[in-house]
């Protein structure tokens, strides 16, 4: 049973592997770039003092992704020239991204850049496809995007002075997309109780979790406070380090298992779905974060 059970972990598959290996190999660099950082904070400051590490990762799965070829071209809009061009350009742009948060390097063109990058994707891609459908799902990853192009912006703004001009508009239209976000996800936590809590998108929670739907439940009601903050411009560091807190627990104690079978699946897209996941929730967490980074603690 156990040689079976270690083929099956360690089968090639050269999309995960590659978004394995580029999100280990971002692990070591942003552990490294931010040291210093978290060796001087205090309390949830230590976890703030991960936004970079939390933003830079996947990113460079993503990126690994597109390189890889787990991202169809089919997904390109088809009006668009050189749609294969386009996916190889998206992933060396997400790698770069990645690399540029990591070591906090040119953070004011790659946070801006890849906050354009995401408001095309939802524009081109995403939004034409959730008004024609109406799926939750795809007006889920429509407001998803937002987020993280909003998260990009924030570092952009804290980059070029945060709360001084010119960061600040980056930072308040960012606050505002984030805030929308983690409203329409709490209210989705409630509608579907079984979800995987964060971003909530189609797969549920394993049924060894136990009290699954209180999970959600507090998630949701985390994610709804701490939205309603942030819209109000009210204690948004305080509740922005709460919830990205909370945030990377989940990603910790449920995504790290859920990632961990989806691995020893011998189906790449299971693989490669894990990964996504995981990442995703990752990314959000590294959002939430970098609101608490680009305010005050009056805020």
């Amino acid at each position: 049973m156990q040689p079976t059970i270690l083929a099956a972990f360690f089968e090639f598959s050269r999309i995960a592997f590659s978004m394995s290996a580029a999100g280990l190999a971002l692990l070591v660099l942003g552990q490294w770039a931010v040291k210093n950082e978290i060796a001087q904070a205090r309390g949830l400051d230590k976890i703030v003092a991960l936004t970079r590490l939390c933003f830079a990762i996947p990113l460079a799965v993503f990126g690994a992704e597109h390189l890889s070829g787990g991202i169809p071209m089919d997904l390109v809009p088809p009006y668009m020239p050189l749609r294969l061009f386009w996916v190889y350009l998206v992933g060396l742009a997400l790698i770069a991204a990645a690399l540029s948060v990591a070591t906090n390097v040119q953070v004011r063109w790659s946070g801006l850049l890849f906050g354009i990058m995401m408001f095309l994707f939802v524009a081109m891609i995403h939004f034409p496809g959730a008004v024609s459908s109406g799926a939750r799902i795809l007006w889920t990853i429509v407001v998803r995007e937002m987020s993280f192009g909003g998260g990009g912006w924030v570092l952009a703004g804290i980059a070029m002075g945060g709360l001084r001009r010119p960061g600040r508009n980056l930072v308040l239209v960012g606050r505002v997309l984030i805030a929308i976000a983690a409203i329409f996800f709490g209210i989705q936590h409630f509608l579907h109780p079984l979800g995987l809590p964060g971003v909530p998108l189609k797969k549920e929670m394993p049924t060894w979790i136990p009290a699954r739907a209180f999970i959600d439940y507090l998630t949701g009601a985390f994610l709804i406070a701490a939205g309603a903050c942030f819209l109000l411009a009210r204690k948004t560091r305080m509740a922005a380090k709460y919830l990205g807190s909370w945030l990377l627990l989940l990603v910790v104690v449920i995504y790290g298992p859920v990632l961990i079978g989806a691995l020893a699946d011998p189906s790449t897209a299971v693989k490669v779905e894990g990964l996504n996941y995981f990442a995703d929730t990752l990314l959000f967490a590294g959002v939430i974060l970098s609101l608490a980074r680009a305010t005050t603690g009056s805020d």
